[in-house]
């Protein structure tokens, strides 16, 4: 009887650890999720920064530095899929590869006359609009603070793109607003990966066909140095291919209302990057744009859930 007794009493005891791991899950978590947001944030912040240098003080144009940069992406990832004994090209899929080749290919065509900061506040506006229209599109309601977000944030972006002195060129405008959607389908589409690196590896692989096409439409302008070739290796293997593992991967953690959030913050980086990097000046233009375009999407997004 006492024996039974005690293995009742065993069999209800939970061990110490096993209580400890359970009620620190929750914080590992958030911490984990909060620092691979951060690192995700830095290399975003970093794409633009890296190509507006490379196709501002070198020689390189936007069709080779796409072509180069998704090519290092690919073969960065591959090395990393095959040290942990993986296929490359198992997982992804040719519609988030697509969005992918889209979003890299007019990224780089609107930098070549963009400032970094107008480029990135244009490619996460176009993200934040495009999730947030998702979003009502699967049948979410705006209330009336939402909806004055809404307007603020695209008067923000016309006044942006107003003819003046400052505004930027409008063709280059448009192709970071298209940039900006395809990431935002991009960042969509990863919401519930369960391996990030593995589909992150799958998907730069599937962006290689499309980029060499690229490469041969453009082969009559290619122009390439060291230097800038460098700059594309960094953007592709560090900036793009490790650093949309650790976002697909943050996205576990993320609500789509939190991942939109996150990014508002890039084009403060990007900006502040481009003006000690680059030497670009901060107009009064693109002063009050990003505070109409980030204050609008934050109230957008401050009671969504």
């Amino acid at each position: 009887m006492a024996a039974h007794q005690q293995r009742n009493a065993g069999a209800g005891r939970v061990p110490v650890g096993r209580v400890a791991a359970t009620v620190d899950e929750p914080r590992v978590t958030i911490a984990r999720t909060a620092s691979l947001t951060l690192v995700a944030m830095l290399a975003f912040a970093a794409n633009s920064v890296l190509c507006r240098l490379a196709l501002q003080h070198t020689a390189i144009d936007p069709t080779s530095f796409t072509v180069i940069r998704l090519v290092s992406g690919a073969v960065m990832l591959a090395v990393l899929l095959q040290w942990r004994r993986l296929v490359p090209g198992r997982a992804g899929n040719w519609g988030s590869a697509l969005a992918l080749f889209a979003y890299a290919a007019g990224f780089s065509f609107a930098y070549v006359s963009l400032p970094t900061g107008v480029g990135a506040l244009l490619l996460f506006a176009a993200v934040q609009t495009t999730m947030i229209l998702t979003g009502l599109a699967r049948g979410e309601r705006l209330g009336a603070q939402q909806s004055a977000g809404l307007l603020l944030a695209f008067g923000g972006l016309i006044y942006l793109l107003l003819p003046g002195l400052s505004a930027p060129p409008l063709v280059r405008a448009l192709l970071m607003i298209g940039a900006g959607v395809a990431w935002g389908v991009y960042s969509l589409r990863g919401r519930g990966i369960r391996d990030a690196l593995a589909a992150t590896g799958g998907n730069f692989l599937r962006t290689v066909p499309m980029a060499i096409g690229l490469g041969i439409l453009g082969i009559g302008d290619v122009s390439v140095d060291m230097t800038g070739v460098l700059y594309a290796v960094l953007s592709g293997a560090l900036a793009s291919g490790a650093g949309y593992a650790v976002w697909y991967a943050a996205l576990r953690g993320l609500t789509a209302t939190r991942a939109a959030t996150v990014q508002l913050s890039v084009p403060v980086i990007a900006a502040l990057g481009g003006v000690v990097l680059l030497g670009e000046a901060v107009t009064l233009r693109l002063t009050l744009s990003s505070v109409a375009i980030l204050g609008g999407v934050a109230l957008v997004l401050l009671k969504r859930r």
